[in-house]
């Protein structure tokens, strides 16, 4: 699903479906009852409860997927921001009614069909490339579930399945429904535009004492030391147990057969192409670029766009022809070919513009990285039995080192660290593991609680317990002058050009133009490139553009510039929908893909009228708790 998601991401119906899925988390929030009264559940769906440990287990494989999707690791503070928490809780209610709705109707899977569907995931594949019980257990207990938890919920996933592919297949719809809304998303436009910078507003006055204090107050997280916390921890990884696994030379060799493609690697070309419809025309061409003229320059004046210049990054396995691939990889470096018969029809001129070296290697060669790897995948399952075996230790009375000592994991304290691993002295905490998941969930802890022991991507397990917290404290203001002084300076002076951007917007709408505007700023008027509904780049901010959109032929809008801290003015000089080729191939491909998100949207409002029938409460301070949240 989230492939899907991401490959969806670059066609006509983005826009679209994007919006209705932040639309549906509102929607489906309407119906919820937060209390705040004491419960053991974090939520209840109808008679079913989400207990707050089902949430949080959720909730982190939930931020680890979105934090991998992003390239970020995302603290409590920034999920909450992004509304992640609400997501994630809107997702698992609307589960659980649909769990609840399929129980009621019969639905379920069979021993047999879950048993081939979980063999068949490729994740639980071990160095045979056939389903591995202790893989299995190693993936599963790195989510945070135990076997039988894990099967149900695969069950449950598979009882849902039935549901929504009895309400959605088949679905499609109208075409002149479907029209209008490629009209709506591929509409372009044109706009006149001047930029208004802050030196349009003049010089701010100082402020006194008095109003830099209460500005200070109003941001304490500007002008505040950070929180530390006392922390007392755990640690296993799997380079820690890697020593005690044993690979056999076996075990190597089938690694090595079954996947010779990561261990032998081809060379690879960078490869451009211009295309001629004849022999002599290419030889003609050919004969140009010795005499001077460039590659480059003999594409532009043939009007071939970049994208159809490169051929990409290939191997000479990606090209059929032989004799074709024999030439492109004799050819130097930034050489230019001779004419060569194209794939189709006329002929090539072809240049190489980077090499990538292939790498070979044998088995002997790769024997110590294959071992190295397969341990670390086989530690996966002892570490389970090393974290099982310490919280049944701390079960037993054990504290936090002396149940690791006892089982071989490695403890350790830092008694003051922030959110970013610094000591109060700006120093670097020292023990501080490498694992950004540790600090995450330590600042999201309860003080003096003891925390279930949790997985991190690396495969590493923590268990950890906060000690102590001390609270962030605002600084004096003779600490912080420079820096509020700045920054105060700063948002009066974005206020002031707020208020000159709509004074001035007015005006040009009055005058019907941008010109008195543009000689009162000594600034000239400037015309865009096409603009579309997605477009949001350094000059036009996604502000602009919804304003530019939403105005009528010849209304001017104003809006922060993409960056740079300016304002812009604009008027709308142009609509169009282009209609070509290009635009009926991408109204082909996108009309079963909005049919099939239509298809699913039966399903959100299915879920939703589960919801309100079924009824909903959510626990508002166990969900503050299982997400580190504040509000």
């Amino acid at each position: 699903m989230i492939q899907w998601m991401h490959q969806l991401s670059k066609s006509w119906v983005a826009s679209l479906l994007m919006g209705g899925l932040a639309l549906s988390f509102v929607v489906w929030g309407i119906a919820d009852v937060f209390t705040g009264q004491i419960s053991t559940a974090l939520a209840t769906v109808g008679s079913t409860e989400i207990s707050t440990q089902s949430f949080q287990r959720t909730y982190r494989n939930f931020l680890r997927n979105q934090g991998q999707q992003m390239g970020m690791d995302l603290t409590p503070e920034t999920a909450q921001k992004m509304g992640l928490d609400q997501a994630a809780l809107q997702q698992m209610v609307s589960r659980t009614a649909l769990d609840n709705t399929a129980a009621r109707l019969g639905l379920t899977a069979t021993d047999a069909e879950l048993a081939q569907e979980v063999r068949a995931l490729p994740a639980f594949k071990g160095p045979t490339n056939q389903f591995d019980h202790n893989v299995f257990l190693q993936v599963i207990g790195n989510a945070g579930y135990g076997e039988q938890d894990f099967l149900a919920e695969m069950r449950a996933d598979a009882a849902r399945a039935q549901l929504s592919t009895a309400m959605e297949a088949g679905f499609a719809l109208p075409d002149g429904y479907t029209k209008g809304l490629f009209l709506y998303v591929t509409e372009l436009r044109a706009a006149d535009y001047v930029i208004v910078s802050p030196d349009a507003v003049g010089p701010i006055a100082a402020p006194d004492d008095a109003t830099l204090t209460t500005f200070v107050k109003a941001h304490p997280e500007r002008f505040s030391t950070p929180e530390y916390r006392d922390i007392e921890y755990a640690a296993v990884t799997p380079q820690d147990v890697a020593a005690q696994v044993e690979v056999s030379d076996k075990m190597i060799a089938d690694e090595f057969k079954q996947h010779e493609a990561n261990y032998n690697v081809p060379e690879k070309r960078d490869i451009q192409q211009i295309e001629f419809p004849s022999e002599a025309a290419a030889k003609a061409a050919r004969e140009r670029i010795a005499a001077g003229t460039s590659f480059e320059a003999l594409a532009t004046e043939r009007k071939i766009a970049a994208a159809d210049l490169d051929l990409g990054t290939l191997s000479k396995a990606d090209i059929p022809d032989t004799a074709r691939a024999d030439a492109i990889f004799a050819l130097p470096l930034n050489e230019v070919s001779q004419p060569i018969k194209g794939a189709l029809n006329g002929y090539v001129l072809l240049k190489v513009t980077k090499v990538t070296p292939g790498i070979s290697r044998t088995l002997e060669d790769s024997r110590d990285q294959i071992r190295q790897t397969l341990a670390l995948q086989l530690a996966g399952a002892k570490i389970i039995d090393i974290v099982n075996a310490y919280e049944d230790a701390r079960s037993g009375g054990a504290d936090i080192a002396a149940a690791a000592k006892k089982v071989g994991m490695r403890s350790g304290r830092i008694s003051a660290v922030d959110k970013m691993g610094l000591t109060p002295s700006g120093e670097k905490a020292p023990d501080l593991p490498a694992d950004p998941e540790f600090l995450s969930t330590a600042f999201a802890a309860e003080v003096g609680e003891d925390n279930d022991p949790f997985a991190a991507k690396s495969g590493a397990y923590y268990a950890l317990k906060v000690n102590g917290v001390t609270p962030a404290k605002l600084k004096p203001l003779d600490a912080v002058r420079a820096d509020a002084l700045a920054a105060w300076t700063a948002d009066e002076k974005a206020k002031a050009l707020a208020v000159k951007a709509v004074a001035l917007t007015s005006q040009a709408q009055k005058d019907g133009n941008l010109a008195a505007v543009a000689k009162e700023l000594k600034v000239p008027v400037l015309k865009s490139p096409a603009l579309q509904r997605n477009t949001n780049d350094t000059t036009f901010s996604s502000a602009l553009i919804e304003k530019l959109f939403g105005a009528a032929p010849g209304a001017v809008v104003q809006a922060p510039q993409g960056m740079g801290g300016n304002y812009i003015i604009a008027k709308v000089t142009g609509i169009a929908h282009p209609e070509n080729e290009n635009t009926r191939q991408l109204y082909a491909g996108g009309r079963g893909e909005i049919s099939q998100q239509a298809a699913a949207d039966i399903t959100s409002a299915f879920a939703n009228a589960s919801r309100i029938q079924q009824g909903v409460k959510v626990n508002q301070k166990l969900l503050q708790q299982a997400t580190g949240g504040t509000s």
